[in-house]
């Protein structure tokens, strides 16, 4: 047990948990649970949204299959930045100003049909629950690495840890755990690429032709990783469209009190998560310039422990007191960034579950604001519960792949039911049940059959591509198209089309 990682992480985990307990007096009402009172900056929210984005997989996996796959995990790192563009150009201010709490709520106001919410709220919490697989596997390994306890014990810990901030504090507790824990992370990226740097005299460049010169001249090409350049349209796709369909990023813009302060949030969040992602490029090579590409994979398969390592190598070594200090700074921002991120995933979960299935669906609207809050606190319980089981099922596996599954996932479902919903006069209840429907089924079992198979109990070798964006997004979309041309035409639904329309653009509630 190295005790200077402990108190690190003991200290981060004080600052979190009274944020916490602050938030709880300040959570009473369900838009305080939900949006945190609508109350946050642009800036603000950037940053939390920047802790969002910033998970496991950009912590740690976009590192390490940097460092073990050369370019083909710098397009993983790079990639991302790009998603942004979708959501500040389609989506993220008619979501603001069509939704309440959650995705469903823009599905709801469209249709008006309480079979379309049931479809879209199970699609939404099954992303969430496929996301939340790798966070906690990257939580598991690090409190590992910390505490030194067994993999399933850590894993508990993690789902502990993400259940005190949802049930305890809501969204207000959940905003600045995450804004916390991107200035952490901010700040020990910048402290890793100086010290990365100065060992080569400020020059990257040299850090890339070491690297090549270490793990052979095919590390610098395409193909280490991404085999087939189906692989890399499938992940394009998935990147491109898969965060504008992410529940628990998108409800951050219920956050801010207007779309114009949603639109300047996604501005910060590019500049900072940009940042941060280009540098994970530079931190793998840098692992493998220090450490060469055989030490990495020795106990590091998935090579989640590569920034730990290098941390610690840039501070001293093995056994010193400044390698014990950066590995366990960056241990215990990881860990922060994963708390942050599951419990930004068990909100926007609790939120579909009390806000869309209690409220609108079993109850009809009819329900008083403390027990639907009881509902979402006791929700994010039993998820927290099952994301626990999840992450221990999920040991080994690099997280960026399984964190990019699931963006894939989420490309296929969500997006094209709500991209339609805003911009098509004619989509109906049919076509988001055939969308979600088609797109969730296809993008599953596809994962399933591919060379991620093993890591859910599939079997291994049916599909050899490893993304199921490619064809699942446009079995998605043909499912919301069919499901709409051939469905039950509902006339009322696109007369309110033009209301749907003043209402994305302006925000303003009128029947036109």
């Amino acid at each position: 047990m190295n005790w200077i990682s402990i108190g690190i992480f003991a200290v981060i985990m004080a600052l979190t948990l009274w944020v916490t307990a602050w938030s709880s007096g300040r959570t009473r009402t369900a838009s305080e649970f939900y949006t945190g009172g609508k109350g946050l900056t642009a800036a603000q929210n950037g940053f939390a949204l920047a802790g969002d984005w910033c998970s496991a997989a950009a912590f740690l996996g976009f590192t390490g299959l940097t460092a073990l796959f050369g370019m083909d995990g710098a397009f993983y790192a790079v990639g991302p930045l790009l998603a942004f563009c979708t959501v500040l150009l389609l989506i993220a201010e008619p979501l603001r100003n069509t939704g309440t709490y959650t995705m469903g709520d823009v599905i709801l106001y469209r249709m008006r049909q309480p079979s379309a919410l049931w479809a879209s709220a199970v699609g939404a919490i099954i992303i969430n629950l496929a996301y939340m697989i790798p966070q906690m596997a990257g939580g598991g390994v690090l409190i590992k690495l910390l505490f030194g306890l067994r993999y399933d014990v850590s894993v508990v810990l993690v789902g502990i840890g993400m259940i005190l901030y949802v049930a305890i504090g809501g969204m207000l507790a959940t905003s600045w755990v995450q804004i916390i824990k991107a200035v952490l992370m901010l700040g020990a990226g910048l402290i890793i690429l100086v010290l990365a740097l100065a060992g080569v005299n400020f020059n990257p460049l040299t850090l890339f032709e070491s690297a090549e010169a270490k793990a052979g001249a095919a590390f610098m090409l395409p193909g280490n990783l991404l085999k087939n350049p189906w692989d890399e349209l499938s992940l394009g796709l998935a990147i491109m469209l898969g965060l504008a369909g992410l529940p628990h990023v998108m409800t951050r813009f219920y956050t801010v009190p207007d779309a114009k302060t949603a639109r300047k949030s996604v501005i910060w969040v590019m500049f900072l998560a940009g940042s941060f992602f280009f540098c994970t490029t530079i931190f793998g090579m840098a692992a493998v310039h220090y450490l060469g590409p055989q030490a990495l994979r020795v106990g590091n398969p998935g090579g989640n422990l590569t920034l730990p390592l290098l941390a610690e190598f840039l501070g001293g070594g093995k056994g010193t007191l400044g390698g014990q200090i950066m590995v366990g700074f960056v241990s215990a921002v990881a860990v922060a960034t994963i708390l942050a991120v599951v419990a930004g995933l068990t909100l926007a979960t609790s939120g579909t579950i009390a806000n869309d299935i209690y409220v609108n669906l079993i109850m009809k609207g009819k329900v008083e604001e403390k027990s639907q809050v009881m509902v979402a606190r006791l929700s994010s319980i039993g998820i927290g519960v099952f994301a626990i089981v999840l992450g221990i099922l999920a040991e080994g596996v690099n997280v960026a792949i399984l964190v990019f599954l699931a963006i894939g996932i989420a490309a296929s479902t969500n997006f094209p039911v709500v991209a339609l919903s805003i911009f098509w006069r004619r989509f109906t209840t049919a076509g988001v049940i055939g969308g979600v429907t088609l797109g969730l089924v296809s993008a599953l079992y596809l994962v399933l059959i591919g060379p991620a198979g093993k890591f859910y109990g599939g079997p291994e070798g049916w599909w050899q591509i490893a993304n199921p964006t490619i064809v699942s997004l446009p079995l998605g979309i043909l499912g919301a198209i069919l499901g709409s041309l051939f469905g039950p035409r509902d006339m009322d639904n696109e007369k309110r089309f033009d209301e749907v329309m003043f209402r994305t653009q302006t925000g303003i509630k009128s029947d036109v």
